[in-house]
């Protein structure tokens, strides 16, 4: 679920949207430098070194412990930039949180999190470690209970630019605000569809392909679509399907980050 609730002052979007994880992801390692030196060691195609989220996020990191400890970092890029997945996000939080278990840097998950929202919006709720109800920009999160799920993604050939998608004139910007304890299926949808379907025919080619199975969404801004399914064997069974050239992967839902015991929270 995405719902754009207003805009704020200075542009910012106010949003409500349900994320949950996956066990489908890029993959990151770190070796720690002792020269204070961080840097991405591998090319990554769509992502400069200068722009990889993962290097700001070690430099920020850096900065506020005032540490001397550097970092190689590699990434294994599998999601798809461009896709509204979170992958930037998602790097960005796993490099906070690792690199705040191999330098020692004793940050509880608030400071953590602190960190996380000068970074992007989407990227605290991976540094919090539940599936969320988030609300704001991105930085008030309630966590959900979801039910079991596998997820078919499919991976269209484009790549949204974010930033055009919530420029439109023709974006919705004031739906309801809802109350949501338990998230249901009913709740679903994506105030940002519209807009990435008329933009990116490719986005609403897919997204038409994957309705014929049942329910199917735009994931955040796109590129990406997907279905929701209780069994695995189900996923794909409509997978099987697609047709020739379609890109796409199957995906369990997750009841809560994978690193998520690798942050204290903060002492009650």
């Amino acid at each position: 679920m995405l719902r754009v609730t207003g805009r704020r002052a200075d542009g910012y979007h106010l949003l409500q949207t349900v994320i949950r994880f996956v066990d489908y992801g890029d993959t990151l390692r770190f070796r720690v430098r002792d020269d204070g030196v961080i840097a991405r060691v591998n090319d990554v195609a769509g992502v400069a070194a200068a722009e990889d989220l993962a290097v700001r996020a070690a430099r920020l990191l850096q900065r506020a412990a005032g540490t001397r400890l550097g970092a190689d970092i590699t990434l294994e890029k599998r999601l798809p930039v461009g896709g509204g997945l979170g992958g930037g996000s998602s790097d960005a939080a796993t490099t906070l949180i690792a690199l705040n278990h191999l330098w020692r840097t004793g940050y509880s998950r608030g400071r953590l999190l602190a960190l996380a929202l000068e970074l992007g919006a989407d990227v605290p709720v991976f540094v919090n470690g539940e599936n969320a109800l988030a609300e704001g920009i991105g930085e008030r999160l309630t966590p959900l209970e979801l039910p079991p799920a596998w997820y078919l993604v499919l991976v269209p050939p484009e790549a949204v630019l974010t930033a055009r998608i919530f420029a439109d004139p023709e974006l919705k910007r004031d739906s309801k605000t809802i109350r949501i304890q338990g998230f249901s299926v009913e709740q679903a949808g994506n105030d940002l569809e519209p807009v990435v379907c008329r933009a990116y025919p490719e986005v609403a080619r897919h997204l038409a392909w994957l309705r014929r199975a049942g329910p199917a969404w735009v994931t955040g801004s796109g590129a990406c679509v997907f279905a929701a399914f209780a069994a695995e064997s189900a996923a794909r069974e409509v997978w099987a399907q697609a047709p020739a050239g379609m890109q796409g992967f199957i995906a369990q839902g997750l009841e809560r980050h994978p690193l998520r015991d690798l942050v204290r929270d903060p002492v009650k």
